[in-house]
């Protein structure tokens, strides 16, 4: 009798286990899901926000079709990404796209005056961080629910479970990477 109620003890402390960290990995990969799409959420207010810059700037720089086309062209790309890794590659190009325009903007006193242009342009920024604050939640919460995955002992239950490891963003083009080159030097 001892030893079947020390096997039965054995047993229910195993399958406590087993149903605590499947829940603890169902609980982390749905944080990761909802990181992502607050992400999603962000990119989507951004997306919406470019075609009404676009259309305040066209009249006034009739000139530069070519750039706004640019930034049209890679919002659609961007819009079409499904993967962390896709959405950081296409967003960085829209990010790219949307710099030049800006320098381009700076050039018309007109548009530097325009009042829905500096708005939509602070708009435009403050999404910007939002997109930023997103991914960084999203990679901590991701490698949380990696970690929580590839420890031992979790790893037996994770695997046959079917989990799979969440893609973390991370930056691809070597401009992002680059440093930012400041001149404070009054001799100019």
């Amino acid at each position: 009798m001892p030893t079947s109620l020390v096997i039965l003890g054995v047993v229910v402390v195993i399958a406590l286990w087993l149903i605590l960290t499947y829940n603890r990995l169902i609980s982390l990969r749905n944080q990761t899901e909802n990181g992502w799409k607050q992400i999603d959420v962000q990119l989507k207010r951004r997306h919406d926000l470019i075609p009404n810059l676009v259309s305040a700037v066209k009249g006034a720089m009739e000139f530069e079709r070519g750039t706004l086309a640019q930034v049209l062209e890679a919002r659609a790309r961007a819009q079409s990404a499904t993967t962390p890794a896709d959405s950081a590659r296409k967003e960085g190009e829209l990010t790219q796209a949307l710099s030049r325009l800006f320098a381009l903007a700076e050039n018309y006193p007109t548009l530097k005056s325009n009042e829905n242009v500096r708005m939509l342009q602070e708009e435009l920024a403050s999404t910007e961080n939002k997109i930023g604050f997103a991914r960084q939640f999203y990679n901590d919460i991701a490698t949380k629910f990696n970690i929580g995955q590839q420890k031992f002992p979790a790893n037996l239950v994770a695997g046959p479970l079917g989990f799979k490891a969440a893609e973390l963003f991370e930056v691809t083009d070597a401009a992002e990477r680059a440093v930012p080159q400041v001149d404070l030097s009054m001799s100019k």
